[in-house]
């Protein structure tokens, strides 16, 4: 019991660390089409991510792939219930990874702007999705006895989840505009920071009315009232963090409570299902941790795994994410990605 409550956790960290890393690429994507004024710039913003868009999505395959092997009945109920939604996260994230190559190699102005839409358009449908699909799953979907997830379109497309997708498209586009005052240098930079001050102001309504829904439509309140206000309020404060480093032009604090909180969204998701992982409209049908979980030894094989890969996969990170510290000119040296 105590090895399947570690590998929900670690899940849960590894999806909040994929919305961390991948959210500001998803942010930047979006930033194509908001910000940049010509072909270069929206080069410029791809080349910005360009050595880190691959590894930082990884994350979600990792989270996936230890659902499956931690929580298999998780991964099954999951994975077949929301069949759907996630091929068009997959289609999404296909296209936005071919336009890196494809943008790059095209011989025409028109064909370099149909894959950089192709960017643009698959930097916002992964981040909705996933959020609409979590704050869709955490309301309670119909299941049967044997874990067999049945939600239909109601179920799925509603108040709470078009809510929580929109959050989601905000929080990483504010991300994004703090990585890009990061990177870039010249009037990129300037107008991140411009577009950010108008952002804010929307993002904090809507996660009022976020945490409004939350509260309604969801147990969180309910069954973990202490824990889901205190992050809540946590969501709320890196968001103040984050636009706090606007007004003052603070970079590295801008940047740091974006990427927090966008993380804390998936740990007040992950609190408020704990000791469940899939919530049924029937209470009886919810499947409990230690109900998904694989045998004992399985978990004990992986635990051991992470403990010695975990520690080589992060120390690579920070050091691949130290070279390429140096701002980027959109109107300088041709720029790779």
């Amino acid at each position: 019991m105590t090895l399947s409550i570690l590998w929900f956790l670690i899940i849960g960290l590894l999806f909040a660390i994929f919305l961390f890393l991948e959210g500001f690429d998803f942010g930047v994507g979006m930033a194509t089409r908001l910000i940049a004024h010509d072909l270069d710039e929206r080069e410029a913003l791809m080349a910005s991510i360009g050595p880190h868009w691959d590894g930082n999505e990884t994350w979600l395959v990792t989270a996936g792939g230890a659902m499956f092997a931690s929580l298999p009945l998780w991964y099954a109920s999951l994975f077949s219930g929301y069949y759907y939604v996630l091929l068009l996260v997959l289609v999404g994230l296909i296209i936005r990874g071919v336009s890196f190559e494809f943008t790059k190699h095209a011989e025409t102005k028109t064909g370099k702007n149909i894959w950089l839409w192709a960017f643009f358009i698959g930097s916002v449908l992964p981040p909705f999705l996933l959020c609409m699909m979590l704050l869709s799953m955490v309301q309670g979907i119909p299941m049967n006895a044997n874990g067999d997830a049945f939600p239909k379109f109601f179920d799925v497309v509603n108040w709470l989840s078009l809510v929580g997708g929109v959050a989601g498209v905000l929080l990483s586009l504010v991300h994004g505009l703090n990585f890009i005052r990061l990177r870039l240098d010249g009037p990129l930079r300037d107008r991140a920071h411009a577009l950010n001050k108008i952002v804010y102001p929307i993002l904090f309504a809507g996660e009022v009315v976020f945490a409004i829904l939350v509260f309604f439509q969801t147990d969180f309140f309910t069954k973990r009232f202490a824990s889901s206000l205190i992050i809540t309020v946590l969501i709320v404060l890196f968001s103040l963090l984050g636009y706090y480093g606007v007004l003052k032009n603070h970079e590295g604090w801008s940047f740091a409570g974006s990427g927090l909180s966008l993380s804390m969204v998936i740990v007040l998701l992950f609190n408020g299902l704990f000791p469940r992982v899939m919530i049924a409209t029937n209470p009886a049908h919810s499947i409990l941790i230690k109900t998904a979980a694989n045998s004992h030894y399985t978990l004990t094989i992986m635990t051991i795994v992470a403990c010695v890969l975990v520690p080589i996969i992060a120390i690579y990170f920070i050091w691949s994410y130290t070279l390429f510290t140096k701002r980027i000119n959109p109107k300088g040296n041709t720029v790779k990605y």
